[in-house]
C-alpha cells in the first residue's frame, strides 16, 4: 500500500508538473500578470486633443448654421420688400379697372361729362404711374403669345387677319405682375 501511495503521490507531482509547463508556456494562472500587457489606460493628451477636435468641429458648424440663418433672414428680408406692395396692388387694382370702364363710356358732347371725363383720365394716369413706379406692370396685350403662367383663357375664338394661333385676340380683364409674380392673370380670348 505505501508503494501505491507513492506512485499516486508521483503521478500528482506529474500533473501539477504539467500544469505548471502549461501555465509557463501562454496560459496565465490565476494571480499571476504578464510581462508585457496592453495599456488599458488611454494616453490624457490624445484625449484632450480628440476633446478638443470634437469642440471645433461644433463651433465650426454653429458658425455655418448662424451663416445659413443670416443668409436665409436677408433673402426672406428682401423678398418682404421685392413684394412689399402686393396687397395694396391687389386692392388697387378693381379701382383701375373701374376707371378704365368709366373712360370707355363715350362723351356726346356734354361739356361737363367731357370734363369728368378728363378728370378720370388724369386719375387713371397718375395712378397706372403709381403702379409702374412700384415694380407693377400690365400683362396680356392682344396680339401676345398665349403665356398660361401669366394668362387665363377663357375662351377660344377663330384666327383672323393678322392672329395666329395660340394669340391673344382679346382681353376681357388685364393682367398685373409685380416684379417676376403674378398678382392677377389676364382673362383673354386665344385664338384658335
Amino acid at each position: 500500500m505505501a508503494k501505491e501511495n507513492q506512485e499516486e503521490q508521483v503521478q500528482e507531482e506529474e500533473i501539477q508538473a504539467e500544469e505548471e509547463a502549461q501555465d509557463f508556456a501562454g496560459e496565465n494562472p490565476e494571480g499571476v500578470k504578464p510581462e508585457k500587457e496592453e495599456s488599458v489606460e488611454k494616453d490624457p493628451v490624445a484625449d484632450m486633443k480628440q476633446q478638443l477636435a470634437d469642440k471645433e468641429d461644433d463651433l465650426l458648424r454653429a458658425q455655418a448654421e448662424i451663416q445659413n440663418i443670416q443668409t436665409r433672414n436677408a433673402r426672406e428680408m428682401a423678398n418682404i420688400r421685392k413684394y412689399d406692395g402686393q396687397k395694396l396692388a391687389e386692392a388697387i387694382l378693381p379701382v383701375v379697372d373701374n376707371l378704365e370702364r368709366a373712360l370707355a363710356v363715350e362723351v356726346d358732347g356734354d361739356e361737363q361729362v367731357a370734363q369728368i371725363h378728363k378728370g378720370v383720365e388724369i386719375t387713371l394716369k397718375t395712378l397706372k404711374s403709381a403702379l409702374t413706379q412700384n415694380g407693377i406692370v400690365e400683362v396680356g396685350q392682344v396680339g401676345d403669345d398665349f403665356d398660361p403662367q401669366t394668362m387665363q383663357g377663357v375662351q377660344t375664338v377663330p384666327a383672323e387677319g393678322k392672329l395666329k394661333a395660340d394669340q391673344v385676340a382679346s382681353v376681357l380683364q388685364k393682367g398685373y405682375m409685380l416684379h417676376d409674380r403674378v398678382i392677377r392673370p389676364a382673362m383673354v380670348a386665344v385664338a384658335q
